[in-house]
């Protein structure tokens, strides 16, 4: 798993208390200027908060305003990467000063790749996402990411899968050295890939846009919606990002990875 350089905006306030008034306003208010985040408490920035609260054994009002560039259901780790960000900005407002390690573990209970975001660092990640080891030596990468303009459900995607995740040791334990960016790039796999694009040919599309623009590799992120090309300069990157930015019914963005 590996961060880039897209990102959401969150903005976390302590509300007064003074200003609550009688009819008993919530504790936790989120707003967002994306019409299709779920509210109130649907949203996992409600579950992240609630949690950091109760830590707190305090009745403090909180507001948050999320700003989503991130598309949503697009496999980018948006909702999670919020959740994330919740639970470290909350802990420094509220002054908490819960450790990294405490952070991780309430993270898992929101989701299973939250606790990645909490350092937000290059890791190979086993059991469920949950068990991170850091990736050094990664190879500085630029990449343009498309979103097609839908999303595609996670469960959805799991549910068709047709294999046991879990394979003998042999095969999962990466081993290699990713120093080499054309070993990075070649050994780059999705399992989740071709059953999505078999229900959305338009991935498959992309993907096909993103070759043809000359990325090294190109595969789906998570379990989709979104694709990414990777390329072998920010140069030709931003080259082929400016062509397909106007893509019709997709969005584009230019991305580096934070190694």
């Amino acid at each position: 798993m590996v961060p880039v350089s897209l990102y959401d905006e969150i903005d976390i306030r302590k509300i007064p208390t003074a200003s609550r008034n009688q009819a008993g306003d919530e504790l936790i208010k989120i707003s967002c200027d994306h019409p299709d985040m779920p509210p109130g408490e649907k949203n996992i920035v409600y579950g992240a908060a609630q949690l950091i609260l109760k830590k707190s054994r305090r009745a403090q009002p909180i507001a948050i305003r999320i700003k989503k560039n991130i598309p949503i259901g697009a496999g980018l780790g948006g909702g999670s990467s919020d959740a994330a960000a919740t639970l470290v900005g909350l802990n420094r407002v509220l002054g908490l000063r819960l450790s990294v390690a405490m952070l991780k573990k309430m993270a898992l209970s929101l989701g299973a790749d939250v606790p990645f975001f909490i350092e937000a660092q290059p890791a190979r990640a086993q059991g469920i996402g949950e068990r991170l080891r850091p990736l050094h030596g990664l190879p500085r990468f630029w990449s343009v990411i498309l979103y097609p303009g839908f999303p595609v459900s996670t469960a959805w995607a799991y549910g068709k899968l047709d294999r046991k995740l879990t394979k003998p040791i042999v095969n999962t334990s990466i081993t290699i050295s990713f120093r080499s960016f054309d070993e990075f790039t070649r050994r780059l796999r999705n399992d989740l890939e071709g059953i999505a694009v078999k229900r959305y040919p338009k991935i498959g599309v992309l993907k096909q846009k993103l070759l043809h623009e000359g990325a090294l590799r190109v595969l789906m992120s998570g379990s989709g919606s979104s694709v990414f090309g990777i390329f072998v300069s920010k140069q030709a990157a931003a080259k082929a990002f400016h062509r397909l930015r106007q893509e019709e019914g997709a969005q584009a963005f230019l991305v580096h990875g934070l190694t």
